[in-house]
């Protein structure tokens, strides 16, 4: 087991990479995976080839650029990151 660090909090265990088919809600592959390793690493795993479109949380943010899916023809939708993960700097009002 390996640990992750998120914010100032260390966890320690496994995750679960779960692909589930959207009209049906039937799970089609499942990946276990220590806590350190990044969710897009699993996506080639996850997806059986004759997907439309593909959901995913913020974990998965880039996966349409990366080499190995440039030639899937799906409809990434990706959720956005919240302004704390990117560490946004403060809105500063402009100079008069």
């Amino acid at each position: 087991m390996h640990q992750s660090k998120k914010g100032n909090q260390y966890y320690f265990g496994m995750k679960a990479h779960i692909g589930v088919d959207d009209e049906s809600g039937l799970v089609h592959s499942v990946v276990g995976t220590a806590a350190n390793v990044a969710d897009i690493s699993q996506v080639e795993k996850l997806l059986h080839g004759d997907e439309n479109v593909v959901c995913a949380d913020a974990g998965y943010t880039g996966v349409e650029k990366r080499p190995e899916h440039a030639g899937r023809e799906v409809i990434w939708q990706v959720a956005a990151r919240t302004r704390s993960s990117i560490n946004a700097a403060p809105c500063t009002k402009p100079s008069a």
